[in-house]
């Protein structure tokens, strides 16, 4: 096979894959699972999209590696990545061991020099991954055992290592947020709590969302899930808008004024009857609300109220 029809080959695998993974999260399948990620079906023969013991993925047929991923840290942990941002706002990959001309590491340094997208699998449970596609490899750091990556095509535009003014930065750490913090902050609380809403039952994950405690950017607001809720959106406005609030037992609680207040099925049935309710509470006691986290942002509701 020449190399212009692997590369064509590799161009389709890539562009299968994502299609995939697309039409899964349109069928609010956004997790996947070990198993399932080696069903995957490219013309006609199976191709795992996930090593199985490695965290780098090449398929025997490819030239460079498909996928990567960042293994399962336990709800009380930050997720794997935490500690990989580089002084330029982008986050780095590690190589695989010390030996930059491992196998892996090759197949990897051939992605970045092909510019070619990956997936990223980022661990929510054991054997449970959300993707992150695509993401590019833009710069190969050899001294640091890593490679620096590129979440979406404005942060390819950065060049790695560079000395970036303050506003520079913080625009590169809102793209990092917003392609992987908050989507994995959500997954993991979501997922936590069995992907239902803590306040009234709910189970449409659509309709789901993972309300900070202590707010992001905050001194103790870290994306962990002890520090999450997971909560439909009607009750994640009203927690953030101090209309309900959730008492370190894990009673909600009601601001008085909206207590008295005449309105609709929606305010009686889905916010007044919720006084006093006992929310639902992950099964791994790890996961629980952090209880001094509560607290402190309970004081903030009876502030309010």
């Amino acid at each position: 096979m020449s190399i212009m029809a692997d590369a064509a080959l590799d161009l389709r695998l890539r562009k299968a894959a994502a299609a995939w993974l697309n039409e899964r999260a349109q069928r609010q399948q956004e997790l996947a699972t070990k198993a399932e990620l080696a069903q995957f079906i490219f013309e006609g023969r199976r191709v795992a999209l996930l090593d199985p013991q490695r965290g780098i993925r090449k398929p025997a047929f490819l030239d460079a590696a498909l996928s990567i991923r960042t293994t399962f840290t336990p709800p009380c942990h930050p997720p794997p990545y935490e500690d990989r941002e580089g002084p330029d706002g982008l986050l780095r990959y590690k190589y695989r061991g010390d030996d930059p001309n491992h196998h892996e590491n090759i197949a990897l340094r051939r992605a970045y020099e092909q510019r070619l997208p990956l997936i990223w699998f980022v661990g929510i449970a054991p054997a449970l991954y959300l993707p992150r596609y695509p993401v590019w490899l833009i710069a190969d750091e050899p001294e640091q055992l890593q490679f620096a990556v590129a979440l979406d095509e404005a942060q390819r535009l950065i060049q790695p290592g560079s000395a970036f003014d303050t506003d520079r930065r913080r625009y590169v750490e809102r793209l990092t947020k917003l392609r992987l913090h908050q989507p994995v902050f959500r997954a993991r609380v979501i997922q936590a709590y069995g992907t239902t809403c803590a306040i009234c039952r709910l189970r449409h994950r659509s309709l789901l969302d993972a309300a900070h405690i202590i707010p992001d950017g905050q001194p103790a607001g870290d994306p962990i899930v002890p520090n999450g809720l997971a909560l439909c959106k009607i009750h994640h406005a009203a927690f953030d808008q101090n209309i309900i609030g959730i008492r370190p037992d894990h009673r909600v609680e009601v601001r008085p004024d909206i207590l008295k207040e005449v309105d609709g099925p929606m305010l009686r049935h889905g916010i007044q009857e919720m006084h006093g309710c006992q929310i639902a509470l992950p099964k791994e006691r790890s996961a629980h609300p952090h209880r001094q986290r509560l607290e402190a942002r309970y004081e903030k509701f009876r502030a309010a109220a």
